[in-house]
């Protein structure tokens, strides 16, 4: 059995504690997925996993036994003192991965057609964040940009949220108002969320190359991104609530495009909302 490390002034316990923060991880250009499922998920989807720690004075998992036979990964035992040491929740799951984040490749979101990308505007809420990326992942969408002032998508609580999905489909991070510019440059059509919209997104054609973008949770698309949008869709609701959280938002938006591109022969009756609301 490899030597266990067991002092959280270790080293490289030191390295692996400073990923926790946004600025450990854009220096070190890794992040840590901690858990079973992330842990596995990460193996399976191929990416650079550096190490996988886990607890010495526990056995390890059957599901990542199975899967430590393939990897190429180092797999270091460590004392529970160094799991809390290097974990974010206060209930650790007792192993760990050091990943080094992806370089996805831009010019995918050319190539695909029809697109499906999903732009996040100052969407500050890890778990939101993580969430649309399941959403995206789960739905078919070719890629997520986050935008400035959107939560880091490799906070452990986004990694949590997006159950995996942020080792499969793509991400890109930048200026989202140069990535609109560039797609309504080449004929994609970007919409966004409004309350008050003329149209719904159960008329918009999804079927056509779409970019939608999602705002902040309190004040939405901020002004200088709406610049860059040629269309706004609403969600209609029957009840009385104002609107919905973003993450639920979203998911609405990509299911719908979803049935449009892969289930075209289910239909959705077109009816005014405020008609069907007046009615109940």
């Amino acid at each position: 059995m490899d030597r266990a490390i067991t002092s959280v002034q270790n080293p490289r316990v030191r390295q692996w504690a400073g990923l926790l923060s946004k600025k450990g991880r854009d220096e070190a250009g890794k992040f840590i997925a901690e858990g079973i499922h992330l842990v596995k998920e990460a193996l399976k989807a191929g990416m650079d996993v550096e190490c996988v720690a886990y607890d010495c004075d526990r056995p390890l998992p059957d599901e990542l036994a199975e899967v430590r036979a393939n990897s190429a990964c180092e797999w270091i035992p460590v004392s529970e003192s160094v799991i809390a040491k290097c974990s974010s929740t206060q209930t650790p799951q007792h192993v760990f991965a050091v990943v080094n984040k992806r370089r996805c490749d831009e010019s995918l979101l050319w190539r695909t057609e029809p697109p499906l990308v999903v732009l996040l505007d100052g969407v500050q809420d890890p778990g939101n964040v993580g969430t649309i990326i399941r959403s995206s992942e789960a739905s078919g969408a070719t890629a997520v940009i986050l935008g400035r002032g959107t939560a880091d998508p490799y906070n452990p609580k986004t990694v949590r949220a997006a159950m995996g999905s942020l080792f499969r489909i793509p991400i890109f991070e930048g200026d989202l108002l140069w990535y609109l510019t560039e797609a309504r440059s080449r004929g994609i059509h970007v919409v966004s969320t409004a309350m008050n919209a003329e149209r719904h997104c159960f008329e918009y054609d999804w079927t056509k190359a779409t970019w939608f973008v999602v705002g902040n949770e309190g004040a939405g698309v901020s002004e200088e991104v709406s610049g860059g949008v040629d269309e706004r869709i609403s969600i209609p609701m029957l009840g009385q609530t104002e609107s919905l959280n973003v993450a639920m938002a979203t998911t609405v938006l990509l299911f719908e495009a979803m049935r449009q591109r892969t289930f075209p022969q289910i239909k959705i009756p077109v009816h005014d909302p405020k008609k069907l609301s007046r009615d109940k």
